[in-house]
């Protein structure tokens, strides 16, 4: 009710309203979840009025007294709906430039530091009762609005657009997507608030802000998203927020966590421009886009993408289905969350507190005659067995797996409890990713391969004279950073009737992958070999990304 109950009980004493009786007397007769000074005032032993004048003389604010105040219906638009909730506050009127506003908590600081900044600088303030500045926001804004403790709130324009804080996250949020950020970071520090980007899977010090602005920004970063509680900091809550910039959508996935500094705010760029991406805008050089294609277009079986989070995997199953969709198929997809919607494609999102998991949904899906499945993940032995039997039964289905090389998802198939004579028949390929970051094409310059990187690479001097041996410099079009955007390395295991006889007879994984490679299989770090030798990457950044893979 109050953010120092302590002092003001103090207050009230000293004022003659209180006694150490009274307080004593309703301290062990409170309901759970009530404070001491709620109960002195729904018990009559002090009022609401005598209590907000109290505050307001030792806080030096004047006083209001609401009852028979007729607001204008001009106040509505001096402050927002959302913003008048969230703060618990109400417009009475402006007095030249200043606008007055009456709250319930002058000791609250947060909120007396906040509203500078999310309406207007200048600012008079007022105090009176809580009940009362409800009634006067009922009055103001409608019953119905103000008839809960959250408000939802969308676009761009909920608190007009001259709001400080509203541009300062506007332009938070523009400028990630102008740089091709796929998460944009808030977090709390002691002293102030940090703000970061991650650029091509490095996470970038954008800029810093004062710390009395957070629960501003974080008030109007929960209005845009429309679903999230204003007055919830306890626990952690999720959204999203869709907004357009120059006539493109962005998408964000947002969550907040209460830390120890404040509420933390990560929000995941969802680009959609990846949609429409092929496999060689993802990095696959000619020969081996040919073979995955070739692949994906089979009429049955399993196709896996494996790798660790954050490698890409979910991009490339949306390239394949995007390479393979044509009006005479029926695609259909269980996610987790559905993050882009896929034109013509059939998309189901995982809601296991409902029951609908991977296996409930790609049950369902069976019964919906498809051609093609998507399975955001194969998590456990039940989906994998119905989705083994699926492509067994004519459907070509597609899935992701966390090992960290292709050969390894045989293994992993197994330890969940795949027998091998499954897995040997359904499984047509299985292809590891990682990704590294692309040197920027407006900057990169002639470099050359240290001994160390030549060791490490598996080259000789010879081999890299005959190659384009490019590295980072850094231009206005890539922050200095040297690099823009990324590409896949990736493994492509392909299952014929010799590995399929290997797997028959739980040969190890290290021989599966020796036979793998006598059959033509590139790993990872060869790869990533062939696109530092191109002049595309450098080998930094392939040696980081497969310090697990050999030579």
């Amino acid at each position: 009710m109050y953010s120092n109950e302590k002092y003001l009980l103090e207050l009230l004493q000293e004022s003659g309203l209180l006694t150490d009786r009274d307080i004593q007397g309703v301290a062990s007769t409170k309901k759970p979840g009530e404070s001491v000074l709620e109960t002195l005032i729904k018990t009559g032993v002090v009022s609401d009025e005598q209590v907000a004048q109290t505050v307001a003389v030792n806080s030096g604010m004047e006083y209001v007294d609401l009852h028979g105040f007729e607001p204008h219906p001009s106040l509505k638009s001096l402050v927002p709906l959302e913003v008048a909730v969230r703060y618990k506050v109400a417009p009475l009127g402006t007095n030249g430039s200043a606008l007055q506003v009456v709250v319930a908590d002058p000791y609250d600081f947060e909120t007396l530091d906040a509203l500078p900044h999310v309406l207007q600088p200048e600012i008079e303030f007022f105090c009176s009762t809580p009940a009362l500045i409800k009634l006067l926001q009922s009055n103001i804004y409608g019953n119905e609005a103000i008839g809960g403790s959250t408000v939802k709130g969308h676009g761009l324009d909920a608190a007009g657009d001259d709001a400080p804080v509203i541009k300062l996250v506007t332009n938070l949020l523009t400028e990630a997507f102008k740089n091709k950020a796929s998460d944009i970071h808030i977090e709390p520090m002691e002293k102030d608030i940090r703000v970061r980007y991650r650029m091509d899977g490095v996470m970038v010090d954008i800029e810093h802000h004062p710390k009395r602005l957070l629960a501003a920004i974080i008030g109007r970063i929960k209005i845009m998203t429309g679903t999230m509680q204003l007055d919830e900091k306890r626990v952690p809550q999720d959204g999203r927020i869709q907004m357009n910039y120059n006539d493109k959508e962005i998408d964000m996935r947002v969550s907040i966590i209460p830390t120890s500094n404040g509420e933390s705010v990560v929000m995941r760029v969802l680009d959609k421009s990846s949609l429409r991406l092929g496999l060689v805008d993802l990095g696959f050089l000619s020969d081996d886009q040919a073979s995955f294609e070739e692949l994906i277009s089979l009429p049955d079986g399993i196709i896996l993408v494996t790798g660790p989070t954050g490698s890409g995997k979910t991009t490339t199953l949306y390239a394949c289905l995007n390479f393979i969709n044509r009006p005479d198929r029926k695609i259909i997809t269980v996610e987790d969350p559905v993050e882009y919607e896929l034109p013509g494609i059939n998309q189901v999102m995982v809601k296991e507190d409902v029951g609908m998991t991977f296996a409930a949904a790609l049950r369902a899906m069976l019964r919906q005659a498809p051609n093609i499945i998507m399975l955001g993940e194969i998590r456990d032995m039940e989906t994998a067995s119905i989705a083994i039997q699926a492509s067994l039964t004519g459907h070509l289905v597609f899935s992701t797996l966390h090992t960290n090389d292709a050969p390894s998802a045989v293994a992993r198939l197994a330890d969940i409890g795949i027998k091998p004579f499954l897995i040997a028949s359904a499984v047509r390929a299985i292809e590891a990713q990682r990704l590294v970051r692309k040197l920027c094409g407006d900057c990169k310059t002639v470099s050359s391969l240290s001994d160390r990187e030549l060791r490490s690479l598996g080259l000789d001097a010879a081999q890299a004279m005959d190659a384009t041996i490019m590295g980072p410099a850094g231009c206005g079009k890539c922050r200095q950073l040297g690099y823009r955007g990324r590409m896949s390395l990736v493994e492509i295991f392909k299952i014929d009737d010799e590995v399929r006889s290997m797997i028959n007879q739980q040969l190890t994984t290290p021989q599966l992958r020796k036979r793998a490679r006598e059959l033509g299989m590139r790993t990872l770090r060869e790869d990533g070999v062939r696109k530092v030798l191109a002049g595309l990457t450098t080998a930094d950044e392939v040696i980081e990304a497969t310090m697990a893979d050999s030579h």
